[in-house]
């Protein structure tokens, strides 16, 4: 519920107050000072404020609200606040407008126009906070329209149909570039909560200094560079999906405050001790064996069992032979379109070729591959040698050798066919991002 907070040195005023907001569906917190108030500023999530400008100590100049005003923006408090008084002239107006009032409202207040100034400042902060949302929210890619065809994957999409209705946090393990993260949209477009987008986080992309600003969101001035507020993941995902990709990635030093929220649903934004509540189903996604990052002591086994209420393996590319090719086709089409080429068929050699290869990159390696060979294609037919399908037989041709040394020859192999991306050579290879570039460095190959 709403909670609004009446400020105002008069017991009858703060009733009458109490009693009309109460009889419109808010909540209603008391204070008789300034003083008071910041206490209960401080400690409870008060939605709005009403001011009276006037107190015991000074009865017409305003002087004391306005102080109060300024605490307010010293504190970094963002709270829509309408001022009130009996005494309002023109000069006490455009000060308290200064320091952060949102509206003016002269006593005698009439019934009416209090509510409806209440309720504008309400729809204003809410119309805000989604704005702010919105423009934090990832880029959200179009949905994968592919019909799978192998058994394994028509199995797990059966079990997931079955949860997806359900509030059960689901884990997905599996190998990098299977599509989990489709499959995360897959479930949440199955969910109750669909009518919000999912909101998506990459835990690996996280650093310990700024995962509770990431994750919780911080105040204004919370540290050095928090020069404006920003909202955390949770309360983005507020009555929605969160999605936790590379979850076995969080800091072992952040993970109990994980665990609290998911235990509880309670958390404070980084620079505030006001403690909010979230609502989110989440859905989290690795290719880590969690039995060997428990035993290590690098991941908590109670915040496993937190996530994988339901845990499911999604299978590698290779054992979706029946979806290979179809699979393939339905890439040619999307980035047919994407660069306004016409459709480019499959030679039988190129369909041989794509089901010989072991694709260590998965669906992922398959979609860039796919891009690279539409975007350069001239005849309107795909051929083998156009796919660059060598990765596999690179190590199959390998003479022994000390595994360092075939580890920096496959390395530099995988640069070169990727024209030096990182990234990309990471998917050839089956490796994370950062394992790839930890590699790199440590061979000096950069």
């Amino acid at each position: 519920m709403v909670e609004i907070l009446v400020i105002d040195d008069r017991a009858d005023i703060r009733l009458s107050l109490v009693i009309l907001l109460e009889q419109h569906g808010y909540s209603v917190k008391e204070a008789d000072s300034p003083q008071q108030a910041q206490g209960i500023l401080k400690k409870f999530d008060i939605a709005l404020v009403l001011l009276d400008m006037n107190f015991s100590l000074d009865t017409t100049s305003g002087e004391e609200g306005l102080q109060f005003l300024n605490w307010m923006q010293q504190s970094k408090i963002v709270v829509p606040v309408i001022a009130m008084t009996a005494w309002s002239n023109v000069d006490l107006v455009v000060q308290a407008m200064k320091l952060g009032a949102t509206d003016f409202i002269d006593k005698p207040w009439k019934n009416r126009h209090l509510l409806n100034a209440v309720k504008q400042q309400l729809s204003m902060q809410e119309l805000g906070k989604e704005n702010a949302g919105f423009k934090q929210q990832l880029n959200v890619q179009p949905e994968n329209d592919y019909q799978w065809q192998s058994s394994c994957m028509l199995q797990l999409l059966d079990e997931l149909s079955i949860v997806a209705p359900t509030d059960a946090n689901i884990l997905l393990t599996g190998e990098n570039g299977t599509g989990k993260s489709q499959l995360a949209k897959w479930v949440h477009q199955k969910s109750k909560l669909n009518r919000l987008p999912m909101v998506s986080m990459n835990m690996g992309a996280v650093s310990s200094t700024l995962f509770e600003s990431e994750m919780f969101g911080h105040v204004k001035g919370a540290f050095t560079d928090a020069k404006t507020q920003r909202i955390g993941r949770f309360e983005l995902a507020q009555n929605s999906t969160l999605f936790l990709d590379e979850v076995a990635d969080i800091p072992l030093d952040q993970q109990a405050k994980l665990l609290r929220v998911l235990e509880s649903g309670e958390y404070e934004v980084l620079g505030s001790s006001k403690t909010k509540k979230t609502n989110c189903r989440i859905i989290s996604a690795t290719n880590a064996n969690f039995s060997d990052l428990i035993s290590q002591d690098k991941f908590r086994e109670d915040l496993y069992y937190r996530l994988n209420t339901i845990e499911l393996r999604v299978p590698s590319l290779k054992e979706r032979q029946s979806d290979i090719v179809p699979l393939t086709r339905h890439f040619i089409a999307i980035y047919s379109q994407k660069y306004q080429k016409s459709y480019c068929e499959l030679s039988n050699q190129a369909e041989k070729a794509l089901m010989a290869y072991n694709w260590p990159g998965n669906v992922r390696e398959l979609s860039h591959l796919i891009e690279r060979a539409v975007l350069l294609n001239k005849t309107g037919l795909i051929d083998e040698p156009e796919l660059r399908l060598t990765a596999t037989a690179a190590t199959t041709d390998l003479p022994l050798m000390h595994l360092k040394e075939a580890e920096i020859l496959l390395i530099k192999k995988a640069l070169s066919q990727t024209d030096n991306n990182i990234p990309k050579a990471a998917v050839l290879l089956g490796l994370t991002k950062s394992s790839m570039y930890r590699r790199v460095e440590k061979y000096g190959l950069n």
